[in-house]
């Protein structure tokens, strides 16, 4: 068993090194479905998840425990819904996208959105507590209380993206449904490290299993570093850097 894993694990150092073109793609692919994804889903969590951090309003309570909800929800469940939307008798099944690019993104961008949204409204709510009356005695609206206080804490949402885009980049559940994947086309690390272990085809498997634990912790350094600068920053600002021009 031993002389087994270790004859795998230097096959799989040796693909690394050589940068065998299989796993170059499937890394290649992988990095360019999470990165879209997550873009996508920043783009969308990060204004709604800043703006549920200040708004108040009478079901903001039931949003939220929704919102809550959908952080628990299992990738494949995702998939299973991102499948039935775009088979052909779905709503979106004249897109075309079933088994392709495109559904891999549309059901990661679904999964990570809820993550991005989540925790941005706690970042910019915890924010909101401490500055949160004096822009409101300034005149500040919901928008703009929203806008400032994510701009102020930059820093703590770019750890939010990057912990999405690990949330995307680690999940294989829903890709593997909408994906399909198809060698060469819709594989990613995740999908292919479950069927080639399964074909006993370990050194790939193991390769491309510790790159992706690298991208793993490459993602968590770079949160390190951006909590450090952030401590870094001067402390004792009254309100969010701008305002004063706004007054």
């Amino acid at each position: 068993m031993m002389t087994s894993f270790t004859e795998s694990l230097t096959t799989a150092l040796q693909l690394m090194v050589a940068l065998d073109g299989t796993l170059v793609t499937i890394v290649a692919r992988s990095l360019g479905v999470s990165a879209l994804a997550c873009a996508l889903a920043c783009g969308v969590g990060l204004p709604l998840g800043a703006w549920l951090g200040v708004a108040r309003f009478s079901a903001r309570a039931l949003v939220l425990t929704l919102l809550n909800t959908l952080l628990a929800v299992p990738s494949v469940v995702v998939g299973l819904v991102v499948y039935l939307l775009l088979s052909r008798s779905g709503p979106l099944g004249s897109l075309g996208w079933l088994f392709s690019f495109k559904a891999m993104v549309f059901a990661q961008s679904l999964l990570v959105l809820p993550v991005v949204t989540a925790l941005t409204r706690q970042v910019v709510e915890d924010a909101a507590n401490h500055h949160g009356e004096q822009l409101q005695s300034l005149g500040a609206g919901s928008l703009l209380r929203a806008g400032l206080l994510a701009s102020d804490e930059r820093y703590a949402l770019l750890t939010v993206a990057i912990a999405a885009f690990g949330r995307a980049i680690s999940e294989v559940g829903a890709v593997m449904i909408v994906g399909g994947n198809i060698e060469g086309y819709t594989r990613v690390m995740t999908t292919a490290i479950t069927l080639e272990t399964s074909k006993g085809n370990l050194p790939l498997a193991l390769g491309l299993g510790m790159i992706l634990l690298l991208v793993v912790l490459v993602l968590n350094a770079l949160i390190t570093l951006i909590r450090r600068w952030r401590e870094q920053e001067p402390a004792g600002r009254a309100a969010p850097p701008g305002l004063e021009m706004r007054t």
